[in-house]
C-alpha cells in the first residue's frame, strides 16, 4: 500500500509542474501550439531524464492519468494526527539508549528502562493505530484519543527515562537536554505539517521535563515555552490555513486544465507526441493509440515515422517528414496519412527539444485530425472539376483536356476532334415532366455517351443538355462519323423515366485539329457552327465544321447588325393581311406582318431575322415599336375593324408587357377590345403563376388574347381550360392538304372548331389559298378565314385605300391547288411524233413539271420525256411562254417514305 501511495506521490509530483503551466491556458482560447509552449518549457530535463525505460515513464503516465482525481478521492494524509512512519520513532529511542550507555558507563535505572519500553512498544505499534485513525476519519473524539495515546504520551514517556536519569545523577545534564531537544526535533519532523499533534509532542517533551526537575524555574521556563509554541503554531497554522486555499485553487485550476486538454485528446482531433534524440517515441496520447488499434505501451520505443503510411502514394510527405527529423528543423502543418485501416489524415506539427548544454534530445510537438478537411478540399476540387449531377468533366475540366492536347511538344500529338452535342426535345422533357424527370434523363444520357465513346476519347458535361467529347489522336473522318452516328442512334433509344417512357435525339457537331482551328476557341467555335448546321437540317444528324458555315456565321452577325441599325432607323415596316368573317365575307380585321426591306438582300422573310432578334434581344424592342404602330394604324380605320400582333414568347415573359400595351392603346385613343395578341403554346413553358398573371393583366387592360398556330405545338387542352382565349387559330399545316382525298387534315379542322364553338371562342383558319379550302374550313364551321384566297398582306397605306372601299372580300383564285414542286435542274430528252428536242427541267412534281428549250407550244400538245435512263412519261402542255410550258404527266410519279421521287 505504502508502494502503491509512493508511486503515486512522484508520478503526481511529476506532472504537477506540467499540469501548472497547462492550467495557465484559458480554455477555449488557446491553441495546440500554445499548449506545447507551455508544456515544453517545464518538460526539457535533460536527455538523461528522458533516456532509460521508456515503457515505465509511459506506463507512470497512464497511472498518473487512472489517479487523476487522487487528490479529490483520497484525503491529504496530512489531515490525519498520526503520520505511519511515527514508527521510526522507535528507532531515535533506541540509538538515544545506546548513544547514552558509554557517556555513564552504567546502566540506565529501571523506571528509566520501563518508560522506555513502554514508550518503543507503543511507537512500533503507531502504523495500527495510523490506519485504525483513517477508518474512524469522520469520529474526532476517537481520533483525538488515538492521537494523544500514540503521540504525546510515548514523548512523555521517552521525556520522563531522559529526565529521571538527570535527576538520578547518572545521565549528564548536557547530555540529556540534548537528548530531549533531538527528541523533540525528531518528532517535529515526522509530524511535519500537524499543527495540533506538533503543539502537544512539544508540551509533553519539555512538559514532563519540567515536572520531573521539579525546580521553579524549570517551571517557569517550560511555561513561558510552551506559550510560545502555543503562539508559533497559532501563526502556522493560519499560514498553513492561506497555503491550503491556495493549493486547493491551484489544483482547480490545473484540474481543469487537465481535463480540457484529456478532453482534447479523447476526441482524437488533436495529440501530442514526443520521441527522443534517436527519433523513437517517448510518449503519445492514447487517441492516437486508439486509432491505430494497438496498445499504448506498444508504440513507445517505435520509430516515430511509423505512425504514418509513408508509401508511394504520398512521397512528398516522406520526403519532408523524414528531412525535417533528420535535419532536427521545426515543421507545421505537415500533412500525412495515419498508418490507419481506414484513410485517415493528420496535420503535425514538430519542434527539436534541447537541454541546458544544447544536446540535441528528441522532437516534441502535436497532430490534429486533417481528415474531414481533405474530404472536404477533395469534394471542392471534384466539384471545380466533375459536373455534380453526372459526374463527368465540367467546362472547365475539359477546356483544361483540350489546352493541354493542343499544346503538346510534338505536332503529331496536338491532333483531336471535338464533338459538341445538343439534344433534341430535353426541354419538352423537362418542362412537361418537371425537372428531377430532366436531371434522371441526363444522367442516363451521361452513362449511355459514355459507353458508346469508350477508351476512344472523354466525355463531359458543359451544362443545360449540352455534352462534349473529346477524341485524342488522329482519325479517319469515317471512323468519326461512325461514332457520331453511333452516338445518335444510342442517345435515341428511349428511355424510362419515372415509369414513362421518353425519346430524345441528338445533334452533333464535329471539328478536326489541325484541319478545323490549332487553337481550343477555335476548335469549339467551330464545332458549334458544326452544330448549328446540324440543328437547321433537320436535327438527329452530325455534321463536319466546313468554311461556309464560318461564312454563315458572319452573315448571320452582320444580318444583326443590319437589323440593330433597322430598328433604329426605323427601316422596319407592318404589312396587314385581312381576316375575313366567313357568314358575311367582310373585313373583322387585319393581322400585323413585320416586313423588313434589307437595304442590299432586299426584302427578308420574317423567318430569317425573327429568330436573330429573339436570339439577341432585339425582340422586345421591335415588339413595343409593332404594337404602338398598330394601334396608331388601327385609330385611322373603321371602329368595327380589329388589328392582330403577334407576340414573342419573350416579350410576353417580359413583366412590363401590360405597361406597353396600356401605353399605346392610351396614346392611340382606341377600344382595348380592337387590339388581338396573337400567343403561341410555348409561353406555358415558364412559371405557372408568372404566366397566369400576365394573361389577368393583359384581361385587365381589355384586349382580345389568341392561341396562334394551335395544333402545331403541345396541345395542351388544359391551356384552353386556364388561360382566357377568345380566339383559336389553325395553322395553315392543317389547310394545306386537307382537301386531298385520305388526308385527316379536316377532322383535325372540324374538332378544333367544335372545341373552339364549345368554350364560346371564334376560329380563324390561316393559309387558305384555294376555293376548295375555303368551302371545306366553312363546312367544318371555321368563323374566319385568313389567305391569299381573299388578300395579300398589304401596306399601311393599302390596306387603308382598301377599307375606303368598303368591308366586302371577293374570294379569288384557283380550285385546287397543285401539288408540291421542287426545284430542279435536269436535262431531259422530249418527244413529238418521232422528232426528238433537247429540254431543261426546272421544277416537278408528282403530277407535273416546268420544261425550258421549246418555243410557243400549243396548250393540249402531247409529249413523251425522258426524265432518266428508266423513267419515260408521258405529258401534256397546259400553258406555254416564250421557251418555257408546264406540262401535266399522264400518270402521278411515285416517292418513297422521304419523299423522293423513284427510278428519277
Amino acid at each position: 500500500m505504502a508502494g502503491l501511495r509512493s508511486a503515486v506521490a512522484k508520478a503526481d509530483d511529476r506532472s504537477r509542474e506540467t499540469r501548472d503551466a497547462r492550467q495557465r491556458v484559458r480554455p477555449g482560447q488557446a491553441s495546440l501550439e500554445q499548449f506545447e509552449v507551455e508544456i515544453d518549457e517545464l518538460a526539457d530535463r535533460g536527455d538523461e531524464d528522458t533516456q532509460g525505460d521508456r515503457r515505465s515513464q509511459s506506463s507512470g503516465r497512464r497511472v498518473e492519468r487512472s489517479t487523476e482525481n487522487a487528490s479529490t478521492l483520497i484525503p491529504d494524509d496530512t489531515a490525519f494526527c498520526i503520520p505511519f512512519d511515527w514508527n521510526r520513532m522507535a528507532l531515535f529511542i533506541l540509538v538515544a539508549v545506546i548513544l547514552a550507555v558509554p557517556t555513564t558507563m552504567a546502566a540506565p535505572p529501571v523506571p528509566t528502562l520501563v518508560a522506555g519500553s513502554i514508550a518503543g512498544v507503543m511507537v512500533v505499534f503507531s502504523g495500527k493505530l495510523a490506519a485504525l485513525e483513517r477508518r474512524v476519519a469522520p469520529r474526532p473524539i476517537f481520533r483525538f484519543a488515538l492521537m494523544a495515546f500514540t503521540i504525546p504520551i510515548p514523548v512523555a514517556l521517552m521525556s520522563f527515562a531522559i529526565s529521571y536519569w538527570m535527576q538520578t545523577g547518572g545521565l549528564d545534564a548536557i547530555v540529556g537536554v540534548a537528548q530531549l531537544v533531538c527528541l523533540n526535533a525528531v518528532a517535529l519532523a515526522l509530524l511535519g505539517p500537524r499543527l495540533v499533534p506538533r503543539f502537544c509532542a512539544q508540551v509533553a517533551c519539555w512538559g514532563t521535563f519540567a515536572v520531573v526537575d521539579g525546580s521553579l524555574e524549570a517551571l517557569g521556563v517550560v511555561s513561558v515555552a510552551i506559550v510560545v509554541f502555543g503562539a508559533v503554531n497559532k501563526y502556522q497554522a493560519g499560514i498553513q490555513r492561506v497555503e491550503a486555499e491556495r493549493s486547493q485553487a491551484r489544483e482547480r485550476i490545473r484540474n481543469r486544465a487537465e481535463d480540457i486538454l484529456r478532453d482534447y485528446e479523447d476526441t482524437g482531433q488533436g495529440w501530442f507526441w514526443e520521441t527522443d534524440r534517436r527519433g523513437q517515441i517517448a510518449y503519445v496520447s492514447d487517441s492516437v493509440a486508439r486509432a491505430l488499434g494497438k496498445p499504448a505501451e506498444d508504440l513507445v520505443g517505435r520509430p516515430f515515422t511509423e505512425l504514418f503510411e509513408l508509401d508511394h502514394d504520398n512521397r512528398e510527405g516522406e520526403r519532408t517528414l523524414n528531412f525535417h527529423l533528420s535535419a532536427r528543423s521545426a515543421f507545421t502543418e505537415l500533412a500525412v496519412r495515419a498508418g490507419t485501416v481506414e484513410e485517415r489524415w493528420w496535420s503535425v506539427n514538430g519542434r527539436p527539444i534541447f537541454d541546458s548544454f544544447r544536446n540535441f534530445c528528441g522532437f516534441r510537438g502535436s497532430g490534429t485530425d486533417l481528415t474531414e478537411k481533405k474530404k472536404n478540399a477533395e469534394h471542392v476540387t471534384r466539384l471545380a472539376r466533375f459536373d455534380s449531377l453526372t459526374g463527368l468533366a465540367n467546362r472547365f475540366q475539359m477546356a483544361q483536356s483540350l489546352e493541354k492536347i493542343l499544346s503538346a511538344p510534338l505536332d503529331m500529338h496536338r491532333e483531336c476532334s471535338v464533338f459538341l452535342l445538343d439534344l433534341d426535345r430535353f426541354k419538352h422533357v423537362n418542362d412537361t415532366m418537371g425537372h428531377p424527370a430532366g436531371d434522371a434523363l441526363l444522367k442516363q444520357v451521361a452513362q449511355r455517351l459514355e459507353r458508346t465513346v469508350g477508351k476512344m476519347g472523354r466525355v463531359g458535361r458543359l451544362g443545360g443538355d449540352e455534352f462534349e467529347v473529346i477524341v485524342p489522336g488522329r482519325y479517319e473522318r469515317n471512323a468519326l462519323a461512325a461514332l457520331a452516328r453511333e452516338i445518335i442512334a444510342n442517345l435515341s433509344q428511349p428511355y424510362s423515366i419515372e415509369g414513362q417512357r421518353v425519346v430524345i435525339g441528338a445533334s452533333i457537331g464535329v471539328a478536326v485539329s489541325p484541319h478545323d482551328g490549332t487553337s481550343s476557341e477555335a476548335l469549339i467555335r467551330n464545332a458549334d457552327l458544326a452544330l448549328y448546321a446540324a440543328k437547321d437540317g433537320g436535327r438527329g444528324r452530325f455534321h463536319f465544321y466546313a468554311a461556309d458555315l464560318h461564312s454563315a456565321a458572319e452573315e448571320r452577325s452582320r444580318l444583326e447588325e443590319d437589323l440593330r441599325d433597322a430598328v433604329t432607323q426605323g427601316n422596319l415596316e407592318l404589312y396587314y393581311q385581312p381576316v375575313i368573317h366567313t357568314s358575311t365575307e367582310k373585313i373583322s380585321g387585319f393581322e400585323a406582318l413585320l416586313r423588313w426591306n434589307h437595304p442590299e438582300q432586299g426584302w427578308l422573310s420574317p423567318a430569317k431575322f425573327i429568330p436573330i432578334a429573339e436570339e439577341s434581344g432585339i425582340i422586345h424592342a421591335i415588339g413595343e415599336w409593332v404594337i404602338r404602330t398598330a394601334c396608331q394604324d388601327l385609330a385611322g380605320w373603321p371602329a368595327e375593324v380589329r388589328c392582330a400582333v403577334n407576340v414573342s414568347p419573350l416579350q410576353f415573359a417580359n413583366n412590363n408587357l401590360p405597361t406597353i400595351v396600356a401605353n399605346a392603346i392610351a396614346h392611340a385613343g382606341i377600344d382595348p377590345s380592337r387590339l388581338e395578341l396573337e400567343i403561341t403554346e410555348s409561353v406555358f413553358l415558364n412559371d405557372d403563376e408568372g404566366t397566369d398573371a400576365m394573361f389577368a393583366a393583359l384581361k385587365g387592360i381589355g384586349v382580345r388574347l389568341a392561341l396562334d398556330d394551335f395544333g402545331t405545338g403541345y396541345s395542351s387542352l388544359g391551356y384552353l381550360k386556364k388561360a382566357p382565349f377568345d380566339k383559336i387559330k389553325i395553322d395553315q399545316s392543317f389547310v394545306r392538304g386537307a382537301t386531298i382525298a385520305g388526308s385527316r387534315n379536316g377532322a383535325i379542322i372540324a374538332s378544333i372548331t367544335s372545341l373552339a364553338q364549345a368554350l364560346n371562342m371564334d376560329t380563324t383558319a390561316e393559309g387558305v389559298e384555294t376555293l376548295d379550302e375555303l368551302d371545306l374550313v366553312r363546312m367544318y364551321g371555321c368563323s374566319h378565314v385568313q389567305g391569299y384566297i381573299y388578300e395579300k398582306a398589304l401596306s399601311q397605306e393599302d390596306a387603308t385605300n382598301r377599307l375606303k372601299t368598303g368591308l366586302e372580300a371577293i374570294a379569288q383564285g384557283p380550285r385546287q391547288a397543285r401539288s408540291p414542286r421542287s426545284k430542279v435542274l435536269r436535262k431531259v430528252v422530249i418527244e413529238n411524233s418521232g422528232h426528238h428536242y433537247n429540254g431543261t427541267v426546272r421544277n416537278i412534281s408528282i403530277s407535273g413539271a416546268m420544261v425550258e428549250g421549246l418555243w410557243n407550244v400549243p396548250p393540249g400538245t402531247i409529249f413523251k420525256i425522258a426524265l432518266s435512263d428508266t423513267l419515260i412519261v408521258t405529258a401534256t402542255s397546259r400553258w406555254s411562254t416564250e421557251n418555257r410550258m408546264g406540262v401535266e404527266f399522264s400518270k402521278p410519279l411515285r416517292q418513297d417514305n422521304s419523299g423522293r421521287f423513284i427510278d428519277l
